[in-house]
């Protein structure tokens, strides 16, 4: 009797979940053909998507992500109505709440990362910049080789490639100096206070003159700065055309070497930087009260002091 009642119990079970699959056959064929219908459209949009923001934005990187996100979107949407026509409803609202607690924990987990992506993102729409270009960023300079969705890539001048975060490039204050034809050189030069300020200044801008890729267009300026230590100070003022880099620095070499070969030629003294030594100061001695100049000259280098205590000794002596 017990096993004939539990058999019947079962049949039951089995009977009731078959009448179930029986009546929501239809609704899963439905939600079989509405998921199958959202991954077709969803692959179609993708494709649309990538096509749109590769012309758009020129970017291939950041095109293939936002049509990947687009698409994962497309799919998610389709499986919440899937399981909708499967009266799981419950199943799609303990779905999202765990979805949006899982997104939580990986927005805190994961903050760097979706913020170079964010900037990134942002940077890809604006181009402040191009592969090719020459920028300098936080101590990093060099020419881009490659703008990723969260990492930029650039060879520096010594031939290192840095990888540089797009939030570093979006957050910093970025110079970008392909975007300008001509750049300025800005040369520091200090003279001796026994020149002729105005004869110097002449000078000086006639020996700059032909400096490799100068701008004609342009005047040559140079402003005396400061009564140094040593030294008048001047800085001279020259703009260039700015073809590379390296272009660049080789005319700021020819400047230098130019305006030191004008000041030799011309008798026009560049001093070196000069320290007085103060030997006379209050609780100290006089230099020339421990040094005997005079006897420098003979070979005798010996301090005063010492000389002094030879000389009372070789007296005494005399004495005895």
């Amino acid at each position: 009797m017990e096993i004939k009642k539990y058999y019947d119990i079962l049949v039951e079970k089995l009977v009731g979940w078959t009448e179930g699959l029986v009546k929501m056959l239809p609704n899963f064929v439905l939600a079989i053909i509405v998921l199958v219908a959202f991954v077709f459209v969803g692959r179609i949009i993708k494709n649309l998507f990538q096509k749109l923001l590769q012309k758009s934005l020129n970017n291939q990187s950041l095109s293939i992500i936002v049509s990947k996100v687009v698409y994962i979107a497309i799919i998610s949407i389709g499986a919440f109505a899937a399981l909708s026509l499967l009266n799981l409803d419950k199943t799609v609202s303990s779905l999202l709440a765990g979805a949006g607690i899982i997104g939580l924990a990986l927005g805190f987990a994961f903050q760097d990362i979706a913020t170079n992506f964010i900037a990134g993102f942002f940077m890809a729409v604006k181009r402040p910049f191009k592969v090719g270009q020459v920028i300098h960023c936080e101590g990093h300079s060099g020419v881009i080789k490659h703008i990723g969705i969260r990492t930029t890539e650039i060879a520096s001048f010594q031939g290192q490639e840095v990888i540089i975060p797009n939030k570093m490039l979006f957050q910093n204050p970025l110079i970008n100096d392909s975007e300008n034809t001509y750049k300025r050189i800005d040369l520091n030069v200090g003279v001796s206070y026994g020149e002729d300020l105005e004869r110097v200044r002449d000078i000086a801008i006639k020996a700059v003159e032909n400096t490799p890729n100068i701008n004609k267009d342009k005047d040559i300026d140079l402003v005396y700065l400061a009564f140094g230590g040593s030294s008048i100070d001047f800085r001279i003022m020259i703009w260039v055309e700015f073809k590379s880099q390296l272009d660049f620095l080789k005319s700021q070499s020819e400047a230098i070497i130019s305006i030191k070969k004008a000041f030799d030629k011309e008798d026009i003294m560049i001093p070196f930087p000069i320290r007085t030594l103060d030997f006379g100061i209050k609780g100290g001695e006089k230099l020339n009260e421990i040094v005997d100049f005079d006897t420098i000259g003979n070979g005798n280098q010996q301090p005063k002091k010492a000389q002094n205590s030879q000389k009372s000794k070789s007296e005494n002596s005399n004495k005895e």
